[in-house]
């Protein structure tokens, strides 16, 4: 087993209606449900935000979401309250085939600083256990879709990476949140210099 599907944060509040929604994020859900069959692995990261999280603009008097702060010596981008633990927000879409995913890694569960990448925090201070847990599984690829392009899916492609591990992002498995236009272009061409190999579903079904 050397090759595993990563699903980042297919969560209700990235999708349509949701705390922090996405542009059309719902339509990574099918993406993902075809492909997991093709994948002896398939895993999916989890946005678990305590409420006093730091990331979120409530919790910063005077500011408003968007705006960016140092947050305990890490740029942040300030969030609407998003994926809240035990809230509806935070599961996993109901939509998903959940029965294929062998494994979930929760992620910004720590108050002081946010974690887009399903492998790390944004300081790289501290790790989700999912790079060791794939690596204890013998894999040594990993192609990753989900929400949003722009960040955790760049994020967690691009520590990917970093750790070691060859990289696919299925780009039309994903969708941006475009706080700038172009960010989820931008996002992909980062990933690409990373060393991260784009991809489509078709190319994988195939």
């Amino acid at each position: 087993m050397t090759r595993a599907l990563v699903l980042v944060d297919l969560q209700y509040d990235f999708c349509p209606g949701g705390a922090l929604a996405v542009a059309d994020g719902d339509a990574t859900i099918a993406v993902a449900n075809r492909l997991m069959p093709r994948y002896p692995l398939v895993v999916a990261t989890q946005d678990r935000h305590p409420a006093d999280h730091g990331s979120f603009a409530a919790n910063h008097p005077g500011r408003a979401p968007y705006e960016v702060i140092d947050l305990h010596g890490l740029p942040q981008v300030l969030w609407p309250v998003h994926c809240v633990v035990d809230t509806r927000g935070a599961a996993l879409h109901d939509d998903l085939d959940r029965a294929r995913i062998a494994a979930v890694f929760p992620k910004g569960t720590d108050p002081a600083v946010d974690s887009y990448s399903g492998f790390w925090d944004n300081g790289r201070r501290k790790a989700t256990g999912l790079g060791d847990w794939l690596r204890a599984q013998g894999v040594t690829e990993v192609h990753v879709l989900g929400l949003a392009t722009d960040y955790c899916v760049r994020a967690t492609a691009i520590d990917a990476v970093t750790d070691g591990f060859a990289c696919t992002l299925i780009a039309d498995g994903c969708r941006a949140v475009e706080l700038a236009p172009g960010d989820g272009a931008r996002a992909i061409e980062a990933m690409r210099a990373a060393g991260v190999t784009i991809a489509t579903a078709a190319e994988i079904v195939r």
